[in-house]
């Protein structure tokens, strides 16, 4: 067979052979050339273009980030002077028109003080001046309860300034704004309480038009997202507010789409290939993150505007490398004769070190150029080798034994946990069921149960704020506290506050954890109950109807020592549930990045009213899945579900 296909090429002399030997090789080393010249022109090209992307985004971050700081600045001077004194409604007034009226990239500024905090007779009460300062309104009541808005809620829950998501406040401003939040505190005996929020709303109009003046060479653009990659400003106008990059990922089908939008909303910076999805041209994409919003720029570049100048080098390059061609040929003969036999050599000793065989010697060449090199280089690697896999083989090892560890510490989590149901199959007043599905080996939900009297059943549910082992420890700690601090003769709250204690005592790692902790009656129905940070439980009646129970505005439990907590009651009737959760439930997030929602779970519950406890708690987890869309999960899943059956008296 070999002689068979060497025959042919016996008909060629040497001549014939070398010249087409040396057109091949020259050709190559000319193409190889033309090749690099290209890249290296192209990458000059974008490496310039990169810079100057990098300076426009940072020009535009820089301008925009200035009107955000000056929006926070003025919050937070206001916030400052509310801490030290408060003053009358009508100086408070005064104060937040001169604010607006003084700054006039702020639209208005709002004082939402906490329930009862500056009028004991109202609970409501939160002056906004918004219109240069001219009008000056009173915010609150049963129908704008602003206790449950973000602007309100997050920075009372994170203790610190927050920028929210770009919303239409049809109530307060009646524009599209983001608002400013900053929280501020009244002096206490046991540290500070947390009195209200001092808010600032930025106008997106002006950033629109801020972000449509950029010009990027004829047809590209700018544009801004927000933290969940909603489009901020764009040049469709159809598509601010109305759609994200997450959705025009998820409606065009651009996997490397949701891939930028993730990066751009954690707040990462590049400059990357980008097929246009809305004009369909091949262009580049720089972004970069605005401090401190969370928001993002993006800037498009488009390819064929860029390349203009490097077709033309193109064509001088190729010119160029034929004229050289015929020159070269001569020399890359010569040198592939001295290289070819080395280079066989080192070949097949490379394939066989790639078949396994690493004790393998490589043959003496004994060259002091580069082959020689080469040959020392396959030495080392082959050393390398030996060594890379003889540590590999012991990490692996390591490894396994961690997670073998692991899963051992779940396991013993979970064997703290109540998990025999029925669990009370004597006691035909109530039935309970809970679930607890972690996100990583080691989660920090929690749940437990258990009789004070023969009447008198508590039952708790909590969510520690870190994951892991700590987090195990620290609920582990949170169980036994619990089921030592409850008492026939506390209230929840007290109970609550005597456990808060003990976990703000020595808190090194600054940890803490939301709980919601109920106490039924057996025979009557009602429910005591107090929340520290907690998802609001929804009640479920019996008819199918769902409501939440209102926020108790209570803090979360470990933060600090001195804390008061609430005590509240609601009365079921017999058939009656109380369905309990972790933030894993209403934050569980599908592709798109749209979270499960309150809202979406009241329906659900709504739907399953009629079923047990169990049948419940299962379903709810069965429709999270189906939601997911086989995203991973992020966070501790709980459920604990408690139905009332009706005690003696109902019986009677």
């Amino acid at each position: 067979m070999n002689s068979a296909a060497l025959s042919p090429r016996r008909r060629f002399g040497i001549a014939p052979r070398l010249a087409l030997l040396v057109l091949a090789v020259t050709g190559l080393v000319f193409g190889l050339i033309f090749l690099y010249s290209y890249h290296v022109a192209r990458t000059m090209i974008l490496t310039e273009v990169e810079a100057s992307a990098r300076h426009l985004a940072a020009g535009e971050a820089a301008e925009i980030g200035g009107k955000l700081m000056a929006v926070e600045k003025v919050a937070k001077n206001v916030a400052y002077s509310l801490e030290a004194s408060v003053p009358g409604a009508e100086a408070l007034g005064r104060l937040l028109s001169l604010v607006v009226e003084r700054n006039p990239e702020i639209y208005g500024s709002c004082v939402a003080f906490a329930p009862y905090a500056f009028d004991p007779g109202r609970r409501h009460y939160a002056p906004y001046a918004f219109d240069q300062g001219r009008q000056l309104d009173v915010l609150g009541g049963e129908d704008y309860d602003y206790f449950i808005f973000d602007w309100y809620q997050l920075p009372q829950e994170l203790g610190r300034p927050v920028w929210t998501e770009p919303y239409y406040d049809k109530d307060g401003g009646d524009i599209v704004m983001s608002t400013f939040a900053v929280p501020f505190y009244s002096a206490a005996s046991f540290g500070r309480d947390f009195a209200g929020v001092v808010t600032a709303d930025l106008p997106l109009e002006g950033l629109r038009q801020a972000v449509a003046s950029i010009r990027v060479y004829d047809t590209g653009y700018a544009f801004l997202v927000s933290r969940t990659g909603t489009f901020i400003t764009h040049p469709d106008p159809a598509l601010v507010m109305n759609e994200s990059l997450f959705s025009q990922a998820e409606v065009k089908n651009l996997p490397w789409l949701r891939e930028i939008g993730r990066d751009m909303v954690r707040g990462g910076s590049a400059f990357v290939p980008f097929a246009d999805p809305f004009s369909g041209r091949p262009s580049f994409l720089h972004y970069a993150p605005l401090p401190g919003s969370g928001w993002a720029i993006g800037v498009v570049f488009p390819e064929d505007e860029l390349m203009a100048a490097i077709r033309s080098l193109r064509l001088r390059i190729g010119l160029m490398a034929g004229g050289g061609l015929a020159l070269l040929i001569l020399v890359v003969v010569l040198v592939a004769r001295s290289i070819t036999g080395p280079l066989r050599s080192l070949s097949g000793t490379a394939l066989s070190m790639s078949s396994g065989d690493l004790d393998l010697a490589l043959p003496a060449l004994g060259q002091g150029d580069e082959v020689g090199d080469l040959a020392r280089s396959l030495d080392h690697m082959r050393h390398a080798l030996k060594d890379y896999i003889r540590d590999l083989t012991e990490t692996t090892a390591a490894k396994q034994r961690i997670q073998s560890e692991l899963m051992i510490a779940r396991d013993i989590q979970l064997g703290i946990l109540p998990k025999i149901f029925p669990a009370f199959p004597e006691r035909a007043e109530f039935d309970i069921f809970a679930l607890i599905e972690p996100a990583k080996a080691v989660g920090g939900d929690f749940y437990t149960f258990f009789f004070l009297d023969e009447r008198s059943f508590c039952f708790v549910i909590g969510d520690v704020s870190d994951k892991g082992v700590p987090a195990a420890l620290f609920m582990a700690v949170t169980i036994t506290l619990f089921k030592a601090k409850a008492d026939i003769g506390l209230d929840p709250g007290v109970i609550m506050a005597l456990v808060n204690e003990d976990l703000a005592a020595e808190n090194e790692n600054a940890m803490f954890v939301t709980v919601f902790l109920g106490i039924l009656d057996t025979e009557t129905g009602v429910v005591r109950y107090a929340s520290g940070g907690h998802n609001p439980p929804a009640v479920v009646r019996a008819d199918g109807t769902v409501t939440y129970l209102k926020p108790t505005g209570n803090p979360v439990l470990g933060g600090f020592s001195g804390a008061a907590f609430v005590t509240r009651e609601l009365t079921l009737s017999p058939g009656d549930k109380l369905f309990t959760y972790t933030d894993g439930v209403t934050e569980a997030m599908n592709q798109r990045g749209e979270i499960y929602s309150e809202a979406r779970l009241a329906k659900a519950l709504a739907e399953l009213a009629g079923e047990s406890p169990e049948e419940m708690s299962r379903n709810v987890v069965d429709r999270l899945n189906v939601y997911a869309e086989g995203e991973d999960q992020s966070d501790d899943i709980t459920i604990l579900a408690l139905e009332f059956r009706g005690g003696k008296n109902h019986a009677a």
